[in-house]
């Protein structure tokens, strides 16, 4: 008798939700996964860039999940440093695991980091908590008058609620209009190229919905009787203070999974780029693909999980007719592209002016956000403080990453990269970050389509799900494949859904696209 042939999934992207994708195939089911990626790096833009023996996070990556789930499948990739087993997980019942300030030799390749979170926003040329704390110092670096203004607009703003259709209205009706023209206003329009007031709510809603006066209130309450360890469900996402995070940075931990796809019989293709999608009956039948080599590539398959951009995937489906009004939503998609400069420096201007204690007084924060309204900078890495490994020379040296958003194609993305990395310099020198002299080298690093925008042809977007949900064997995951600003564990939830319907034969896609709409994900607080 003739041996029936596996069936096969196409997996489009080598970040998180693929990878979680093609892993979750092989461990749930007899299919077997074949992941194409476009470039050369296996992460998305959880990647880690390698630089002359040091190592950048594009976007900085805290590995922590309200969902038990997520939490488990990262500690079975990459055990926690100093825990008991890998089975006495992250709810309470163990030993703080062990954190060290610099390098220990005795620490393992391939473990998870106890890390703890500072970052603060500098603006005024001064330091604030973020989120923003309601502690003397905040006060006191606001002045008299701002703080005044801020708790009148406060007040008014629990009143006189604004219908909630836009994301300026989102902030002011949690922070007030002052606290919001402050803290959130500009930083806001230089991320998203946009005015708040043209930004749809939704990403609030998704990315700090519980943020809010109440709740830094509420933290600063519960926080002196809240257990040490990284079981923080009830506390708001972005007032997490305790995460996790590989040793090498995410980078490692994806391509350890990638490595694992492969010995259980899976298939990473690298420099595959999609570009058409055959369909047959309201099925998907084959992918074509370019190489690197000029050549093409054509694969049958059972099933396609797509983390491609959707405004690429609808232009490389053939076969079906596609409405005309979804091939114009698709297209005119919106995205923010990204530019990471990495700085190696002897030292940093700026000293530690917090109670924790760092190596030779140094900043203790894993980002700043730079609110300043008279540089470019939006966010500044400090890559010595999310692992001490991911810097060569630790002791004498830091190495940061200073983010910049923008258009493909506009005057920042064009730029090159002699002048983009004099120009960034400038800036930190202008806002006294750090000195010129102390630069010893620099590096640039572009990424494509890094942030589903939410604004233009977005709020049409439902009629493209419709149509895509119409092919019975596609799977839209991730934050590209869904157009979410999705967290990485967001993304690997959206896989993991879309691999059990594929495994108990549910039709509806529903819960795949629900992901990071609901409270918790299809799980309880």
């Amino acid at each position: 008798m003739k041996k029936e042939e596996k069936r096969q999934a196409l997996v489009v992207g080598a970040g998180p939700a693929g990878l979680t994708a093609a892993y979750e195939l092989l461990k749930q089911t007899d299919i077997r996964p074949i992941v194409m990626e476009a470039t050369d790096a296996i992460g998305g833009i959880s990647q880690t860039i390698k630089y002359k023996g040091n190592r950048m996070d594009i976007g900085g990556h805290r590995f922590f999940s309200k969902s038990d789930t997520i939490m488990q499948w990262w500690n079975n990739v990459m055990p926690i440093q100093g825990m008991p087993s890998k089975d006495d997980l992250l709810i309470g019942n163990s030993d703080k695991p062990l954190q060290k300030d610099g390098p220990d030799p005795q620490c393992e390749d391939r473990v998870m980091l106890y890390r703890n979170r500072v970052s603060r926003i500098f603006f005024l040329r001064k330091f604030f908590d973020y989120p923003i704390s309601l502690k003397i110092s905040t006060f006191a670096n606001m002045g008299l008058w701002r703080t005044v203004k801020a708790g009148a607009g406060y007040i008014k703003s629990q009143i006189f609620k604004l219908k909630e259709d836009s994301l300026e209205n989102f902030y002011i009706n949690r922070f007030g209009r002052p606290l919001y023209s402050l803290f959130f206003e500009g930083y806001t329009e230089k991320v998203w190229g946009k005015h708040p007031s043209k930004l749809g709510a939704d990403w609030g809603s998704q990315r700090v919905k519980g943020l809010s006066i109440y709740a830094i209130l509420k933290d600063a309450i519960t926080k002196p009787f809240a257990k040490d360890d990284l079981n923080q469900k009830k506390v708001e996402t972005s007032l997490i203070e305790q995460f996790i995070y590989p040793k090498y940075g995410p980078g490692q931990l994806w391509e350890i999974v990638a490595d694992d796809v492969s010995k259980m019989g899976g298939e990473i293709n690298m420099n595959h780029k999609v570009t058409r999608i055959n369909i047959s009956g309201q099925r998907v039948v084959s992918v074509e693909s370019s190489l690197a080599d000029g050549t093409t590539s054509t694969t049958p398959c059972d099933y396609l999980l797509s983390t491609m951009p959707i405004k690429d995937l609808i232009a490389a489906i053939e076969g079906i007719e596609i409405p005309e009004d979804v091939k114009r939503i698709a297209s005119e998609l919106p995205y923010r592209d990204f530019i990471t400069v990495g700085l190696l420096l002897d030292k940093m201007k700026i000293k530690n002016q917090t109670k924790i204690k760092t190596y030779a007084n140094r900043v203790p924060d894993t980002w700043i956000y730079v609110q300043e309204r008279d540089v470019k900078v939006g966010r500044l890495q400090i890559f010595n403080n999310w692992s001490p490994y991911l810097v060569k020379e630790y002791e004498e040296k830091m190495f940061i990453g200073l983010e910049y958003f923008c258009n493909e194609g506009d005057e920042l993305w064009t730029m090159n990269d002699k002048e983009f990395i004099e120009m960034a310099i400038e800036e930190l020198v202008k806002i006294d970050i750090i000195e010129q002299e102390a630069v010893l080298d620099a590096t640039r690093v572009k990424i494509q389509k890094a942030y589903p925008a939410y604004f233009g042809s977005y709020s049409e977007l439902s009629k493209v799900r419709t149509f895509l949900d119409s092919i019975e064997n596609l799977y839209c995951l991730g934050r590209n494949g869904q157009h979410r600003y999705n967290n990485m564990d967001h993304s690997m939830m959206t896989a993991m859904v879309a691999v059990g319907n594929i495994k108990n034969g549910i039709k509806e896609k529903k819960a795949i696209w629900e992901v990071n709409t609901e409270t918790e994900y299809h799980e309880t607080r």
